[in-house]
């Protein structure tokens, strides 16, 4: 149960800092931990809400932890990260995207979450602004919150393909605005921005004299297109990327960041007293992530990942939800359910209670419409999708 600060016991608020007031509770949690207790009661649950593929992690990933676990040699790394998984880091730029990074910007880091709190940590003052969309990812709208800045997010629909546009950011900025911040592919809508519209974007955020950062985490998972680092086109950006999704090392905890020159020492710095380091064994195990064998195996997921988009989108439109723009990439639908209720938090609820699937809410992901939505995260086989779709046309069929 999540209790929000009306119904905490005044001791317990009384000393809370009054920033975490502003952090809203990010509610798959809690549909993830009553999922948990249903299957030790022996119900058969079908996990289609939180963000994990299902995959596990690539053996060549695991024995190359393994390797270094068995020298015994696990201690502190430099807070920037290995120097030769930064150097490997620096290849895949050059290699996927022809673009030359210095291993000196790149900082390995606790997961993306890491990356993000480096990135706002060293640009962000109390009282400053960034831009985003909503729908977005709700823990970066809190990581703002924490550093005391304020998250402005703008409503976006079908007709931006769910994500920000130079003209939004022009219209939005005001003397308060510290930069923007773009997911593409996005969570939770998996959409991708298209080239030339990423550019103008870069352009205006540089004219008006700010920060852009670039969310580039679900890189990688793209399907029928090409996805765009930031880097191709600025140099004076932040780029944040993980093992997490694509590499497929969500419990490994390791991330990445890449910082404008200007920003290097200072996040150096703010690494070495926030995290001294990431885990060695990461480090080390994800030095295999760039191997050919890992890459042609992940290739392989990513094609598994786009069957899958492709049955969850047909079943969903066969029930009657709305879904004006196939997502590109990440592995998430984000679907309409106005036809069937305006509570899609009570939907969701009660869906897992009645049929046993779990799925995520709109309320997770911004206030825009997000009671008329759902998010479907295809992170289970085509066979488990399949028993829940038949789940959800017995529960629909009762509304």
């Amino acid at each position: 149960m999540i209790l929000d600060n009306k119904t905490k016991p005044a001791f317990m608020t009384s000393l809370l800092a009054k920033r975490t007031a502003d952090i809203a509770p990010f509610y798959v949690m809690e549909i993830l931990c009553r999922a948990k207790e249903l299957e030790s009661q022996g119900c058969d649950i079908i996990h289609m809400e939180i963000g994990e593929p299902d995959f596990p992690t690539q053996q060549t990933i695991i024995d190359a932890g393994i390797k270094h676990l068995q020298t015994g040699d696990i201690k502190y790394t430099p807070a920037a990260g290995l120097p030769e998984l930064r150097e490997k880091i620096a290849a895949f730029y050059q290699t996927r995207y022809a673009v030359t990074v210095d291993k000196e910007r790149i900082f390995v880091t606790p997961g993306a979450s890491g990356a993000f709190l480096l990135a706002l940590g060293v640009s962000l003052n109390p009282g400053d602004e960034i831009l985003m969309a909503d729908p977005c990812y709700p823990c970066n709208s809190n990581f703002i919150k924490l550093f005391e800045g304020k998250a402005t997010t703008l409503p976006v629909d079908a007709t931006t393909n769910y994500q920000l546009t130079a003209k939004l950011i022009r219209q939005h900025w005001s003397p308060a605005t510290k930069g923007v911040l773009l997911a593409s592919p996005s969570n939770p809508t998996g959409t991708v921005v298209e080239l030339q519209k990423l550019k103008k974007m870069l352009h205006a955020v540089k004219q008006l004299g700010g920060c852009f950062y670039s969310d580039e985490i679900y890189h990688g998972l793209v399907y029928g297109k090409s996805a765009h680092t930031a880097l191709e086109y600025a140099d004076n950006v932040f780029v944040i990327n993980s093992f997490s999704k694509y590499f497929g090392m969500t419990g490994w905890r390791i991330g990445w960041l890449i910082v404008p020159d200007e920003f290097v020492e200072a996040t150096e710095m703010l690494a070495q007293n926030i995290f001294i380091a990431t885990p060695t064994l990461s480090q080390y195990a994800a030095l295999a992530a760039f191997d050919m064998l890992t890459l042609r195996e992940l290739e392989k997921r990513r094609v598994e990942f786009s069957a899958r988009r492709d049955y969850l989108y047909d079943a969903l439109i066969k029930l009657g939800f709305e879904i004006p723009v196939k997502p590109d990439g990440a592995f998430y639908i984000y679907a309409n359910c106005a036809k069937f209720t305006d509570d899609s938090y009570q939907f969701a609820l009660e869906f897992l209670e009645a049929e046993g699937v779990a799925i995520t809410p709109g309320k997770d992901f911004g206030s825009y419409q997000a009671h008329h939505h759902l998010r479907f995260a295809y992170t289970t086989t085509i066979e488990r999708m399949a028993v829940a779709m038949q789940r959800l046309e017995h529960f629909i069929s009762r509304i």
